[in-house]
């Protein structure tokens, strides 16, 4: 199975790289990982909402041209769908048997996804109504990923 994030931003700090390069090293036995880090547009703490579209906009344009060819696209979003981990498993599972193998999970940049992004998505997926800054959301989707293959294959790590 390939699992694609496309995100938005770059990690800086050591302890989130260290973590992604943690959960990228368990699923290697799971699936192919490819992981797209986005530049992200400069966002001053004063734009206007015609500004802050205009961010989402250009960030999604960027977002659309990563998105490998016929993947399932699964949105990060604060208004999608909430899963249990046996639900992603279900889900993962589900698109690798019947839905070509590929799932691209998309984390957009600080001012969230635009439209085009969000009506491309085949699901929106929320890890509840808190936010989460972006580092933090690309381990915690790594963990509930890698939590998913265990989950299918019954393997001891799913509490």
């Amino acid at each position: 199975m390939q699992i694609q994030i496309v995100c938005v931003g770059k990690l800086k700090e050591k302890y989130w790289t260290g973590a992604v390069e943690e959960y990228a090293k368990r699923l290697g036995a799971y699936a192919r990982l490819d992981i797209r880090e986005l530049p992200d547009e400069k966002t001053p703490d004063s734009l206007s909402p015609a500004e802050e579209e205009q961010v989402r906009a250009r960030e999604g344009e960027r977002i659309l041209a990563a998105l490998r060819e016929g993947s399932h696209v699964v949105a990060l979003a604060i208004d999608g769908e909430t899963w249990t981990s046996e639900q992603l498993a279900a889900h993962l599972d589900k698109q690798a048997v019947y839905g070509g193998g590929s799932v691209s999970f998309v984390i957009g940049g600080s001012l969230g996804l635009s439209p085009a992004v969000l009506a491309r998505a085949d699901k929106k997926l929320s890890f509840g109504r808190m936010t989460y800054p972006h580092q933090m959301m690309r381990v915690m989707l790594l963990e509930q990923v890698y939590r998913g293959f265990k989950i299918i294959r019954g393997e001891p790590y799913h509490k």
